[in-house]
């Protein structure tokens, strides 16, 4: 199930995207979106006989964190590798503020203070349920589903400041979207599923989630070993290798296989 979260004009709603869907999760033109009564997360999913066509619709982020975006620094290798780094011994976790979170087609901001704008493409957890210690073999009884997060860094500012709070929390640094898939086990991510991000259409990332240091629910129960998690927290797994700079009047899309993918545009912050 594809739990969206969209506009027609007025304020936003939760809804549910139908139709069927190519390979890469992309929606055919004929897709709809059936709204829901509530948020799905407190509510559970109760269907309406309210219907859009998606094209109709503006997508919106599928889910704006009341509390947290948790961060992974290097979980691939070959991205620690890329920026001089040693793969951590264990989950290297860092927060984003919510304020961070844009939905598809919201512009990421380039701000003033860096020179060195960096994407990031990733698969993203939304947590379901309020859970704290959760051992891995029962992640699944607390993940609501997956989305895809672009982890806007800025990369001069992550090095100069040796921590991750500035260059990581700038407004827009967290498009996420474009709606949340239930149906796919984490065993999925395990086996591999593909992470493209494209650079005005250009691949830049071509990476596996089979390539991650430490796996979904190891990253789950990781987390929630530190802090309590709440519905609709969200976990960002690292990027694979490839990130690089981004410039205004760019467009950034990242893809994952399953799921969808997720476009944005760079401007210059005001």
């Amino acid at each position: 199930m594809r739990i969206c979260r969209f506009s027609t004009g007025e304020e936003p709603r939760f809804g549910v995207v139908t139709g069927e869907v190519d390979e890469f999760g992309q929606p055919a033109e004929d897709s709809v979106v059936v709204a829901l009564a509530g948020d799905p997360l407190y509510v559970g999913v109760k269907v309406l006989e309210e219907q859009h066509r998606l094209s109709d619709v503006r997508l919106l982020a599928p889910i704006i964190p009341r509390s947290k975006v948790v961060g992974i620094g290097r979980n691939y290798a070959k991205h620690a590798a890329e920026l001089g780094n040693d793969v951590p011994s264990e989950p290297l976790m860092f927060l984003k503020p919510n304020t961070t979170v844009v939905g598809p087609g919201d512009p990421i901001f380039y701000p003033p203070q860096t020179s060195n704008l960096h994407y990031e493409g990733e698969l993203a957890v939304v947590i379901g349920r309020i859970c704290r210690d959760v051992p891995a073999e029962q992640a699944t009884d607390v993940i609501f589903g997956y989305t895809i997060a672009n982890d806007v860094t800025a990369r001069d500012l992550q090095r100069s400041d040796v921590q991750f709070t500035r260059a990581k929390g700038f407004d827009s640094f967290c498009p996420l979207g474009p709606w949340i898939e239930t149906d796919l086990d984490p065993q999925a991510f395990v086996d591999g599923r593909q992470v493209q991000t494209f650079l005005n259409g250009d691949v830049v990332q071509d990476g596996s989630t089979a390539d991650m240091i430490f796996d979904v629910p190891t990253l789950v129960a990781h987390v929630s070993s530190v802090m309590t998690l709440l519905p609709g927290d969200v976990i960002l797994t690292g990027t694979p290798e490839g990130v690089g700079p981004m410039q205004v009047g760019d467009e950034v899309e990242i893809s994952i296989v399953g799921i969808g993918a997720l476009t944005n545009p760079v401007a210059q912050r005001s």
